[in-house]
């Protein structure tokens, strides 16, 4: 069995799209990053990715004259790269349920805040607001509702006394490079399957996400 072709969808600096990109270039590791697409002409990932070889795509949403256009367009270029699988790392764009179905099942993103807690935008600022006492971040095979689909894999943080949306966010986002390519690996390897909305792991990798964090 080969590996998983992964194209990564970015709109600024990838700095998820660059963990996965690190962890893919381990020979063990079972996805291959076949490119990297922006709908932004600065964003930096690209040269991040140009820098290491990956094909650095720009296809910019201003150019079309429609989300369908634009999408078909984004669609031809992962096709064109051997692309069976999507991961979203900062992608800016609301992708439409028909770019979903096209992806349906091979269609992941990663969400700083610990599903379904906090969808949608400013989840610092509100979890701070709460008082909640642990926030995180998960990885979740997209749908059409905004930050819903079935769940691969999350890690928690504590909220700290005096912790600003700022300092919340920079440590929350060392976790999400560790979880994103576990999340990644943990499907590549078929031990992460989705079965109806929610996702099977596989017994032997249970307690792989725990072992993780509480390695750190």
């Amino acid at each position: 069995m080969g590996k998983l072709k992964v194209g990564i969808l970015i709109s600024g600096r990838g700095s998820n799209m660059a963990a996965l990109v690190e962890a893919a270039r381990d020979p063990a590791f079972p996805a291959e990053v076949c490119c990297v697409l922006s709908n932004r002409p600065d964003a930096k990932g690209l040269e991040f990715a140009r820098e290491r070889g990956i094909p650095a795509l720009l296809i910019d949403h201003k150019a079309y004259t429609s989300k369908a256009e634009f999408e078909a367009a984004v669609t031809e270029a992962l096709v064109a790269h051997a692309v069976d699988f999507v991961c979203l790392a900062g992608f800016m764009r609301i992708v439409s349920p028909a770019f979903i179905e096209r992806w349906h099942n091979r269609l992941i993103n990663i969400h700083p805040s610990l599903l379904p807690s906090y969808k949608g935008l400013h989840t610092h600022e509100r979890a701070l607001a709460d008082g909640v006492k642990l926030t995180g971040c998960t990885v979740h095979f997209v749908r059409a509702e905004m930050d819903v689909g079935p769940i691969v894999a999350q890690a928690a943080i504590p909220v700290l006394s005096g912790d600003t949306p700022d300092s919340l966010a920079a440590r929350l986002l060392t976790a999400e490079h560790r979880l994103y390519p576990l999340a990644l690996r943990l499907i590549a390897e078929g031990k992460a399957t989705v079965n109806g909305e929610t996702v099977d792991i596989a017994a032997d990798a249970v307690d792989e996400t725990a072992r993780l964090f509480s390695a750190r």
